[in-house]
């Protein structure tokens, strides 16, 4: 049975939090406890771990109902076993991870109210309520914080998609459009020669036989046309490349620093180097921990070069698989890739991929 659901932000953490429980368990030895306390130490524990894996799974108003019945909890106990004040923690703090902020403060403020109330009403000592409502407030506090900044994450990941799904369909639109313009005509008249053609073969061969050279020749023009177009959808490969590079280093909380002003470049160069940034980017984001990141593209003579720096903890001691298979890429092509410390000594990694614009022509 799992205790916590698949949530990745949440690792082992709810497992070190229990360290506060031990208080709970041992206070009663302190004071020679009688059976009945440690029995009612041992049931509370249990409804406690109940209720505290439980908050986990759910929100809302089962997630107060969690946090009301650790509060119930702590205003049983405290009477006979002061280390309970850490049951106020726990409620603040599943306040603060599953309510909206305003709500969430609310409900702190309503536990402080309670917490005084019990301390007044049992003459409790300071050690307990001091304790209390200063965790309870400051834990309280980080919650909320921490789920506002989690929900704010969510926000801008689904903008992200959204924009990014958007940028599809439109250039999806685009291209078909531009391929209809391009090839509707050239395909009509196309179907129209060979129609001739074959009407005229049978009683005027020469006549066909130069419909079926313009056929040829209209053939090659569109065929010339389409290498044009596949050119230039290729060649905003590498614009929309820096355009989702941007967006993710940003979303990544990663600054980011552009200078590009790639030149003219083959379709099959321009997708190696749009791949070789993306792979760049990916490796700052993912094991970086870089504050800054900055990426030039630009033209050196006959080459093109793509430089992806940052200032992170660099120390890269071998390359994975997807740094291997961009090198293997690019070399195959020609061009050439060099990984490793920035050349003006900072910390950080910078990796530099260059490679001619055009391949070279084979006489």
């Amino acid at each position: 049975m799992r205790l916590l659901p698949d949530r990745p932000d949440l690792g082992w953490t709810p497992y070190a939090w229990l360290i506060y429980l031990v208080p709970l368990v041992i206070y009663p030895g302190f004071g020679h406890a009688s059976a009945r306390v440690w029995a009612a130490t041992g049931a509370t524990l249990v409804v406690f771990l109940w209720l505290y894996f439980r908050s986990f799974w759910v929100k809302g108003r089962a997630a107060v109902a969690c946090a009301a019945g650790i509060v119930a909890l702590a205003l049983l106990l405290a009477p006979w076993n002061y280390a309970v004040s850490s049951f106020w923690v726990y409620a603040a703090a599943i306040f603060g991870d599953k309510l909206p902020a305003r709500t969430a403060a609310r409900g702190i403020a309503v536990l402080l109210g309670l917490l005084a109330l019990q301390s007044w009403a049992f003459g409790l000592p300071a050690l307990y309520w001091v304790s209390s409502a200063v965790f309870t407030a400051l834990i309280g506090g980080v919650n909320i914080h921490q789920a506002e900044v989690r929900r704010a994450d969510a926000k801008l990941r689904l903008a992200s998609d959204e924009v990014e799904r958007l940028a599809k369909a439109a250039e999806r639109e685009r291209i078909g459009r531009d391929l209809h313009d391009l090839l509707g005509h050239s395909l009509t008249l196309m179907a129209l020669k060979a129609e001739l053609a074959g009407k005229l073969l049978a009683r005027d061969p020469a006549a066909a036989g130069r419909e079926i050279a313009e056929l040829e020749s209209i053939c090659r023009e569109a065929l010339r046309e389409v290498r044009r177009a596949v050119s230039d959808f290729r060649a905003e490969d590498l614009a929309a490349e820096l355009s989702r590079a941007r967006l993710a280093l940003a979303t990544a909380g990663i600054g980011v620093e552009v200078e590009a002003s790639p030149p003219t470049i083959e379709p099959e160069r321009a997708s190696a180097l749009a791949l070789a940034l993306r792979e760049g980017v990916t490796n700052v984001i993912r094991h970086a921990g870089a504050t800054i990141c900055q990426i030039r593209i630009a033209g050196r003579g006959s080459d093109i070069e793509l430089v992806v720096a940052d200032d992170g903890r660099g120390g890269i001691r071998r390359e994975g698989s997807g740094l291997t298979g961009m090198r293997e890429r690019i070399e195959a092509i020609g061009g050439r890739v060099v990984l490793g410390a920035p050349q003006d000594g900072r910390r950080g990694t910078r990796l530099e991929v260059s490679l001619p614009r055009f391949a070279p022509e084979i006489s």
